[in-house]
């Protein structure tokens, strides 16, 4: 890996188009998660995996602020504005963190998925040549590093404990597993912003990802990889029927209180 470049490269009209389109999609991952995680407030099975999952939500929040502050700073727009006042069609979120939290299984395991994704996705974009960019992925790599380790170790711990918990947690995989091509599909003019080095590639990252994720799901856990033909992922201004209902409920105080400020 090589070290982050210090001086950020000037941005071209279209590469500040992508990037703004990149970075909202990022933040949307990080925002849908951190709430599909926060349902399990109260509920997780044990008091400290209900303090460690906030936790980790709290987390994903921080990392979408960080995405949404970066976009501020190339058109102007409000974190606030574009999580609690974008209906689901603007929303460019992958599907695989709509779906409904499941069981604790579904919940491990989509969190695994998404952790080596996202903790790979930033250790590559250290070395972005967009300054900011490579800064803000540094710092959150660090955190993406701890989730990734607490999730694997759910997934190991379910996998080889009793026959329910292997059950849950292969019914679990072959539930999610159809919706992970679409976090390394790239958005229109993404070639460009990994051409100029200003993000990772999605090739370069899914082959990482493969070499960290399918050794552990198989090898480690003795689970069966799921038999899905992969086509070309839908773009992602396709969603689940699940996003409606959990923007309803997510925005539902700031549309209500549309000009109430923080005191």
């Amino acid at each position: 890996m090589t070290a982050p470049q210090t001086e950020t490269l000037k941005l071209t009209p279209e590469l500040r188009a992508a990037l703004i389109e990149k970075l909202t999609a990022l933040a949307d991952d990080e925002i849908i998660l951190a709430h599909r995680d926060s349902e399990w407030t109260g509920h997780a099975p044990i008091l400290e995996e209900d303090i460690a999952l906030a936790n980790i939500a709290q987390d994903e929040l921080g990392h979408a602020t960080l995405f949404l502050e970066l976009r501020r700073e190339l058109d102007g727009s409000e974190a606030d504005q574009l999580a609690f006042f974008r209906d689901a069609a603007e929303y460019r979120c992958a599907r695989l963190v709509e779906l409904p939290r499941g069981d604790w299984a579904l919940t491990m395991l989509r969190q695994f998925l998404f952790d080596a994704y996202e903790a790979l996705w930033l250790d590559e974009a250290r070395a972005s040549t967009y300054a900011p960019l490579a800064e803000v992925a540094a710092k959150a790599v660090r955190e993406e590093r701890f989730h990734l380790q607490h999730s694997a170790l759910w997934v190991e711990r379910l996998a080889l404990g009793t026959d329910e918990s292997r059950r849950r947690i292969q019914n679990a995989l072959d539930e999610l597993w159809p919706f992970v091509s679409q976090l390394f599909a790239p958005l229109p003019g993404e070639d460009l912003l990994a051409a100029a080095g200003l993000v990772p590639d999605l090739g370069r990252v899914r082959e990482r990802w493969d070499g960290v994720v399918l050794p552990h799901l198989t090898s480690k856990c003795g689970l069966t990889r799921p038999a899905v033909a992969e086509g070309a992922p839908e773009g992602r201004g396709v969603h689940t029927e699940h996003l409606p209902a959990l923007l309803a409920e997510m925005q539902a105080v700031a549309r209500a209180h549309p000009t109430a400020e923080v005191w």
